[in-house]
């Protein structure tokens, strides 16, 4: 077996589980690794598990070393006086206990999911995460980069020596250096501060994310010791509450979205081309910022934000002291085996976990904001109630959503004040509990920005919760802004959830206060659902589906975010369109205002020009085209101004007729154009790779898109069938998928249903080099593709 793995992702959904954690199910897992000692009596061994996921215990040839709850946080353990001598054999066993298996909100996967390094160090070292490096000044001239190295000596006897650290360009060019000297007794750690100066620095930035790294490594006598790589970027972030968010002092928006850790057919267990993939659409669309929701990235998730110039909310829980029900999101109603989560463990572990993080992630320069945790106001007693958010006649307890939409809340601060000084004192308290974390999280790092989301915001100014954030992150609140601007005015302010809509984008640009705002989410992802919603396994509300195909939100939040001119057309049939025709003529909402409210999943759209000849269609563009004509079959069905869209969607009505809809649009003074046009029957199947060869590394992934097209190579999206991949070479199968929710079967099969006549197949290479060749048909063999060869070189 090969390492990440997530087992739970190879069973089957069972309508019988959870939907919280996708149908699902968790169970008890054992792995074992056999090595050979190959530390001399000099040196030292640690092991390193970016995460296991969860409440794992680590053993070392029968002894325990220890257990581990949190699933989301690394953990290190020193094996050196555990292992046999050096060649002796050894056996290191890790044991995976999530029969809780619904202990999150959403799906977690199962095993040892991320990345294990073995680490071997002199026992005069640089322990684990045991560099830090910050750019404290920087100017166009030069930058101060300082770097905190901690050396520990494990001899039984003092040592002294230098520690020099040596900066390289990313050409791999010399260009700085520094050295310092140490003396060491016998069992001592001390941690060195390191000032140099970077002349002419290039700078890491979204566009351009410059990348150089520190060589940092110890001399004592004649000895030179280990060689440590710290990759670290130059840059500063600034935010201001008038102004919002400042790059290298350049006022920009942050344009994030949210992403869970898993990444539909892989799980969690996601090798770093599948999230290359996803981050690059993503990018492409104009996104600038991931927020991690619910818990902490994994590294190499980090390391594809730094490459590729991501900002990074980091963020370490979903729930504290008290749990949260993970069937419906809110305060803890049931208690249940199966849905214990974390917060059982949270006060013996919170500190540790908090701390590892950001010990093994706070050289990466894409992290901008710690987010110390999600929407939990709801678990704690009294937040709900002092908001008057909630009525005593709502038996269900479920929220009123058009509440949310009110530009001022049910409860002014001076009531919500006068509520917590009249309120039962509790076991714990949001507001210290929140403190700590920032505290902890200060003691880590200064360089970032603390955050939070909050839900019921108007109860959180007045607790202290937000007393601790240097930002005020909200979820889901756009009409009350202004409201939380004038009555705490001196506090930082962002969304850091929100809906995929025209609204939420509008009132963030509207406000240069509003530093930006992150999508709920980027990518569908696995679970969130209730039992009711079977056969939904995955949460349908981000502009990429599940399989990462993007959706007609992608290309509205693309037309908002992207310098380069969008024209995307949808369309429907009036009986199922939101859209209606109007007695003069004119496309009209059904229900009026529905903008204004429009939930986080997008309309009932096809990207398509497929109907029966006559029928009524709505089409809809997508655009940041100053105005758009029109035409059908050469004809114009009128000329429409962006400045008259109050929902910033085009649309005309039209009867169909089988043709060519062809929109030319004006974009900062130059004509651009897209078609949509009717095709034919499908007549076979095209494959499309992401890439032309792979190396047999044992970790290249392939992705083919299988996509139905016509006689003239034209797509064919109106109607779906199954393929089947056959495949030959060596290669690791890791599944298929359409991206639809409701596909119930598994991922690991290689018939698969497809969504607007194309599906996803993705494989790993493996360690041996050859030709892979696939082939697709259609389930009854009418359909077939060309074959396409991938070749897979010897990795050197």
């Amino acid at each position: 077996m090969d390492l990440p793995h997530d087992w739970t992702i190879e069973k089957p959904f069972d309508k019988n589980l959870e939907g919280c954690t996708a149908f699902t199910p968790g169970g008890i897992g054992w792995y074992s690794k056999i090595f050979k000692t190959e530390i001399s009596e000099n040196q030292k061994c640690y092991i390193i598990f970016d995460g296991v996921y969860n409440n794992a215990d680590f053993w070392i040839n029968g002894m325990r070393l220890g257990n581990h709850p949190y699933g989301y946080a690394p953990i290190w353990y020193d094996l050196t006086d555990f292992i046999e001598p050096e060649n002796g054999i050894n056996r290191l066993s890790v044991r995976v206990d999530h029969s809780r298996y619904a202990d999150s909100r959403w799906y977690t996967g199962s095993g040892i999911y991320r990345n294990v390094k073995m680490l071997i160090t002199d026992k005069l070292h640089i322990p684990v995460w045991g560099t830090f490096i910050t750019t404290p000044v920087i100017n166009k001239e030069s930058a101060s980069v300082n770097i905190r190295v901690d050396v520990e000596n494990d001899y039984s006897e003092a040592k002294s020596g230098r520690v020099y650290t040596d900066i390289y360009d990313a050409d791999n060019k010399k260009v700085a250096t520094v050295s310092t000297a140490f003396n060491l007794a016998s069992g001592e750690k001390v941690t060195l501060n390191q000032d140099v100066e970077l002349f002419d620095p290039k700078l890491w930035d979204i566009d351009s994310p410059y990348l150089y790294i520190a060589k940092t490594y110890i001399v004592s006598g004649n000895e030179t010791i280990g060689n440590r790589e710290t990759r670290f970027g130059v840059r500063t972030i600034h935010f201001d509450k008038d102004k919002g968010f400042f790059l290298n002092g350049k006022n920009m928006k942050v344009k994030g979205v949210c992403l869970h850790h898993d990444a539909g057919i892989v799980g969690t267990a996601v090798p770093k081309d599948v999230w290359k993939r996803r981050l690059a659409i993503l990018k492409a669309g104009g996104c600038n910022a991931i927020r991690t929701a619910h818990n902490p990235a994994s590294d190499e998730f980090l390391d594809l934000c730094d490459e590729m110039g991501f900002l990074v909310q980091n963020e370490f829980y979903d729930e504290w002291d008290l749990p949260k029900d993970k069937r419906y999101n809110m305060h803890d109603k049931e208690v249940d085996y199966i849905t214990r989560g974390h917060s059982e463990h949270f006060q013996q572990w919170a500190e540790i976990d908090l701390k590892n993080v950001m010990r093994s992630s706070r050289n990466h320069p894409c992290i901008f904001q710690w987010s110390i945790g999600n929407e939990i106001e709801w678990t704690y007693p009294g937040n709900r109630s002092a908001t008057g958010l909630f009525g005593n006649t709502d038996r269900n307890d479920k929220m009123d959503w058009t509440l949310w939409r009110t530009p001022v809340p049910p409860n002014s601060p001076e009531v919500v004040r006068e509520f917590w000084r009249n309120y039962p004192r509790q076991t714990f308290s949001i507001g210290k509990t929140a403190a700590k974390l920032a505290k902890w999280s200060r003691e880590m790092d200064t360089t970032r920005y603390v955050i939070a989301n909050l839900i019921l915001p108007t109860s959180s100014f007045e607790t202290g919760y937000t007393d601790v954030l240097d930002i005020a992150g909200f979820s889901y609140k756009p009409a009350q802004y202004d409201y939380l601007r004038e009555k705490y005015p001196n506090k930082i302010m962002m969304g850091t959830e929100n809906v995929p809509r025209w609204y939420e984008w509008k009132a963030c640009i509207e406000r240069d206060y509003i530093a930006g705002v992150f999508l709920w989410t980027g990518v569908d992802y696995l679970g969130e659902r209730r039992a009711q919603q079977w056969p939904q396994k995955a949460t349908p509300e981000g502009p990429l589906d599940l399989a990462g195909f993007p959706r007609g939100s992608y290309y509205q939040f693309k037309s908002f975010w992207t310098d380069e001119p969008v024209i995307a057309i949808y369309t429907q049939t009036a009986k199922l369109s939101i859209f209606k025709k109007d007695a003069d003529g004119n496309v009209v909402e059904k229900k009026k205002d529905y903008w204004k409210l429009a939930p986080r999943v997008w309309q009932n759209v096809n990207p398509h020009w497929n109907y029966s000849e006559g029928e009524k269609i709505i089409v809809e563009i997508y655009s940041n085209c100053d105005e758009i004509e029109l035409f059908q079959n050469g004809k114009s069905l009128g000329k429409q101004s962006l400045k008259d869209q109050e929902d910033r969607i085009f649309k005309w009505a039209t009867d169909y007729s089988k043709g060519k809809l062809t929109a030319v649009g004006t974009y900062k003074g130059k004509k651009v154009k897209e078609t949509l046009e009717t095709v034919d029957e499908a007549y076979s199947i095209k494959l499309v790779p992401d890439r032309k060869m792979m190396t047999a590394n044992n970790t290249d992934v392939l992705h083919v898109v299988a996509q139905l097209v016509d006689k003239k190579g034209r797509e064919v999206k109106n109607v779906d069938d199954e393929i089947k991949f056959t495949i030959s070479g060596d290669y690791r199968f890791l599944g298929t998928d359409c991206g639809k929710t409701e596909k119930m079967d598994s991922f690991k099969k290689k018939m698969v249903k497809t969504e607007f006549g194309r599906c996803l197949l993705m494989i790993q290479s493996t360690k041996t080099p050859s030709d892979i060749t696939i082939t697709a048909t259609n389930e009854s063999g009418s359909l077939k593709s060309k074959p396409l060869v991938i070749p897979v070189k010897e990795f050197n």
